[in-house]
């Protein structure tokens, strides 16, 4: 048994805590002015140079980004986007050791009226990053949220990507771009003033009313990043953009991985933390920042002047139990606290992942009606996915004294759903000349899509956010009108299906 007065005290093992005190771990020189990990000690001018190159370091890595392209940097006025906006700006002086060769522009999504906040405090905002922005010299575009209820329904189509490129081709672009006059390139990106628009008192409710037809904050939250995905493809589409550069970082990335699997997006890990992200086909989304965690951005931007701007988010002063996103976030930064390889193992983990969805080619009906996913849902029988939703329709339209041959037929007809259109069937009693007059047929091409019909279109997780919703009239035009058009073409699919050739039966006419 240990007795108190042993003498082993003295031969205990004594940890060396990192210290500002120690010297670089790189130059062996300077006095280290930040710790970034255990044992990684840095000097000023050596913690600079480290978060220089591994910027760069991961744009040459994937070589996504081709000389002479037009790249969009989505700005939310936050640390780790201002420090990206940061990084490119250095990259493309006259000093920069290698510069980067892309053509950028900037693009800030206002979502001042989602959370509620008052048209002084937005123009206030505005008029903060607008300094922010000038002083770089690249173009800028300011969008409020509120333009997502006048988008296209192109936004949620899968646009034709542009034809894979060969290995050889980035090379060939570098000295394409080396020997032009980059100089001139860079001059068509000369600033532009561009006006902050108008925002009406009526759009605003509008969002406020989208926003707040959600019933948890977990949905509004999950809606928010939707609609603000769909406005940033837009903009980039519109102003010429081929790819479109988000902030996100390797903290904020391990947060979204986690809470991707609570709100069922697995099969979409890769595409939603991965560095590219091709979903909209002509539109490639790309992640620079996904190598930073937060405390370096911290860090860098608090010694070398990078500018920020609080701006609050639906979440903004809740609970730690308010939605699963807020949740997670501190489950992980409290966890990173005691366990600081906490973030960069779950980081590590998001790296293995690769997409088994079917490339950017495929039919835009397959894909998901809100986040552009491909869909999830196409499972058999007797998978867990159709588990489950049997027993969730069953458990609200089983009948007390329903017997077990009812039970049965509920069963088979929920595995294997009929449309109306199947039946030859129409909503009008006096036949078909009445159907859709006043938008209020089912052959109307105005009439809001049944949540049935609109829930077969969405991925798992969509679904479930839909599912919070109290009213799916609430969701903008856009995303209703395309929902009508595709149940409109699965119907015309089904009624014409017995006369359409299957692939396996191309080969047998011949024989």
């Amino acid at each position: 048994m240990c007795q108190v007065d042993e003498d082993y005290h003295d031969q205990l093992e004594h940890v060396d805590v990192p210290s500002v005190s120690k010297k670089c771990v790189k130059c062996k020189e300077g006095t280290a002015a930040v710790v970034i990990r255990a044992g990684d000690t840095y000097c000023r001018g050596c913690f600079r140079e480290y978060f220089i190159h591994k910027f760069r370091a991961m744009l040459g890595k994937n070589r996504v980004i081709y000389p002479g392209e037009k790249v969009l940097l989505a700005v939310s006025g936050g640390p780790s986007s201002c420090s990206m906006l940061s990084q490119v700006q250095e990259g493309l002086s006259q000093n920069a050791h290698k510069k980067l060769r892309f053509l950028p522009g900037i693009v800030y999504i206002d979502e001042g009226g989602a959370v509620g906040q008052s048209m002084e405090e937005r123009q206030r905002t505005v008029a903060e990053l607008q300094a922010v922005f000038k002083a770089t010299g690249f173009p800028f575009h300011i969008v409020p949220l509120e333009q997502v209820l006048n988008l296209p329904s192109s936004v949620v189509v899968t646009a034709p990507s542009p034809s894979e490129r060969p290995a050889s081709a980035y090379k060939a672009a570098v000295d394409h771009f080396i020997q032009s006059d980059s100089r001139s390139c860079l001059a068509q990106q000369e600033q532009e003033e561009t006006s902050v628009p108008v925002v009406q008192e009526s759009h605003t409710h509008s969002l406020q009313q989208l926003i707040g037809s959600a019933k948890t904050l977990t949905a509004s939250e999950d809606l928010l990043n939707t609609l603000r995905q769909h406005v940033l493809v837009h903009t980039a589409r519109t102003e010429g953009y081929s790819k479109l550069m988000l902030g996100d970082n390797c903290t904020r990335l391990a947060v979204k991985l986690l809470t991707s699997i609570s709100l069922g997006r697995g099969a979409q890990l890769a595409q939603d933390t991965g560095f590219s992200d091709s979903r909209y086909g002509d539109i490639i989304l790309v992640r620079p920042m996904r190598d930073y965690s937060a405390k370096e951005i911290a860090y860098y931007n608090r010694m070398f002047n990078v500018l920020s701007v609080f701006i609050p988010s639906l979440d903004t002063k809740t609970a730690d139990k308010a939605s699963i996103q807020r949740l997670t976030e501190s489950f992980v930064t409290k966890l990173q606290a005691d366990f600081p390889s906490t973030v960069s193992t779950i980081y590590r983990t998001s790296e293995k992942l690769q997409t088994a969805c079917k490339s950017s080619t495929a039919d835009h009906c397959d894909r998901c009606l809100l986040c552009m996913c491909t869909l999830d849902t196409a499972a058999e029988n007797a998978s867990a996915f159709k588990a489950t939703l049997i027993s969730e329709q069953l458990s609200q339209t089983k009948s007390p004294g329903a017997t077990t041959a009812e039970i049965q037929r509920q069963n088979q007809a929920l595995v294997e759903p009929k449309s109306t259109a199947a039946t030859g069937q129409c909503c009008s009693s006096g036949g078909r000349e009445d159907c859709g007059k006043e938008g209020g047929g089912c052959c109307s091409s105005a009439r809001v899509p049944e949540t049935s019909h609109l829930k077969s279109l969405l991925c798992y997780s969509c679904q479930l956010t839909i599912k919070d919703m109290s009213s799916v009239e609430c969701l903008p035009q856009y995303i209703l009108s395309e929902a009508q058009r595709r149940h409109r073409r699965s119907q015309m699919r089904e009624e014409i299906n017995e006369f359409l050739l299957g692939d396996h039966d191309d080969g047998d006419q011949g024989d």
